[in-house]
């Protein structure tokens, strides 16, 4: 296994990550958003409805975009999906929603796009997989369409490498170039090499058909943490595109989100990716906007971006045998994540607040003072009273049986009171 990795690192010449200094410095507009250069890290997210039903698929962008997603991905599979594409952007419209509309195409989006012009002019963006674009001959043939098409409405395209549909062609080609060698290089290898060569060459071909350098954004998506940051390390090194992340097939609860946070942490930390998708597994109805909170949570620890005022609280131990503190930060919580939609244009600077929901003497005023609001709840045999501090000050102390919502209140006097 060791030397597997040596020999990948080699073979790659992966530069270090105190090297990596910046993402790529060229701007990509997208509606209403800018990715690449000097613009933040967005956050992107896609419906799991049935793109036909326009009412639904509105409904549940309209939904991504109030938790905070800046774009949103939609799938367009079929005759009915592409036409009913105008009729989701004029719904958000008229609900006063401008997040841009992205659309995934593959297999027959050539056809689609040219068959529903008004699909086409509609979206904001298009995803287009080379390794689902079509075989020979026809695959330049449809793949040209496409471009073609993106170039004549002026839309952006995200050139989508995905290892579980990758180009078999430039795989083969690869693996034939690697079997000549006097000693080949690792299979894993190849194929990592195949997924950036797809994505490259895919976009120097857009660019010869007519699409512009800054209309366009590559990724190359794998469903393993090392997999992932290898492949990434390479693409930034050699092309100067917007770079959108995510662990594809990430899987779920716990797991997907540990798996997308490890591997997005380490290429973001390096200044890689312009943009970041969580590609989590719902549950059953389960809520779809966790990926966008996912993706906003991954940012926010990391300093990267700002999306709600934070709250800090401590796991419990022995000294916490009540549950108190533990429901009083999730209420606190939600509380904050419900608002902030109306917070956001209202309140500027709110979503860089921190407050400290604590549930004992311990560490209870030291994280308190530290905090812009914090309480410290009384433990197990403590004094029944809950001292606050705002700005590191104690202001009051808090007792009896409406903690909770004279807390809340004064959260609400500090947002108006700092960020009005």
């Amino acid at each position: 296994m060791m030397a597997a990795i040596v020999m990948q690192l080699h073979y790659f010449q992966f530069i270090m990550a105190d090297q990596i200094t910046r993402r790529s410095t060229v701007s990509v507009r997208v509606g209403n958003v800018t990715l690449g250069g000097s613009a933040p890290v967005a956050v992107q997210s896609m419906t799991n409805t049935d793109t036909a039903n326009a009412q639904a698929t509105a409904a549940q962008i309209i939904q991504l975009s109030q938790a905070g997603s800046e774009l949103v991905r939609i799938t367009v599979n079929s005759a009915e999906a592409a036409a009913a594409v105008p009729q989701v952007r004029d719904i958000l419209r008229q609900k006063n929603c401008q997040v841009p509309i992205i659309g995934d195409f593959h297999f027959n989006g050539h056809k689609l796009l040219s068959d529903h012009p008004a699909c086409a002019e509609a979206l904001d963006k298009y995803r287009i997989n080379p390794g689902n674009v079509g075989k020979g001959k026809k695959r330049d043939e449809q793949f040209a369409v496409m471009i073609e098409t993106a170039a004549k409405y002026r839309k952006p395209v995200r050139i989508g490498v995905n290892w579980g549909s990758l180009d078999q062609a430039v795989l083969a080609r690869l693996m034939d170039d690697n079997a000549k060698r006097l000693q080949p290089h690792d299979a894993t290898a190849v194929m990592y090499q195949a997924m950036v060569t797809s994505a490259l060459e895919s976009a120097r071909q857009a660019e010869a058909w007519g699409l512009g350098h800054d209309q366009i954004i590559l990724s190359c998506k794998m469903s393993g943490v090392q997999d992932l940051i290898a492949v990434y390390q390479q693409l930034a090194t050699r092309c100067d595109y917007p770079l959108h992340l995510g662990l594809t097939e990430a899987g779920m609860g716990s797991k997907g989100i540990v798996a997308s946070s490890t591997a997005l942490a380490v290429l973001l930390q390096q200044g890689i990716g312009d943009t970041i998708r969580i590609s989590l597994t719902p549950e059953p109805n389960g809520d779809r906007t966790q990926e966008v909170i996912v993706a906003q949570e991954i940012l926010q620890s990391m300093g990267l971006r700002a999306f709600t005022p934070q709250v800090i609280a401590c796991p419990g131990c022995g000294r916490t045998s009540s549950t108190y503190f533990q429901q009083l930060a999730q209420d606190i919580q939600s509380y904050l994540r419900h608002h902030m939609p109306q917070w956001r244009s209202q309140y500027k600077g709110v979503e860089d607040m921190t407050v400290a929901v604590m549930g004992c003497v311990v560490n209870g005023p030291g994280e308190s003072k530290h905090a812009n609001i914090g309480i410290s709840l009384p433990g197990t045999g403590e004094k029944p009273v809950a001292p606050v501090y705002v700005d590191g000050e104690k202001t009051v102390t808090l007792k009896g049986d409406h903690i909770a919502q004279e807390f809340q209140v004064i959260i609400e006097d500090y947002i108006k009171a700092h960020y009005g």
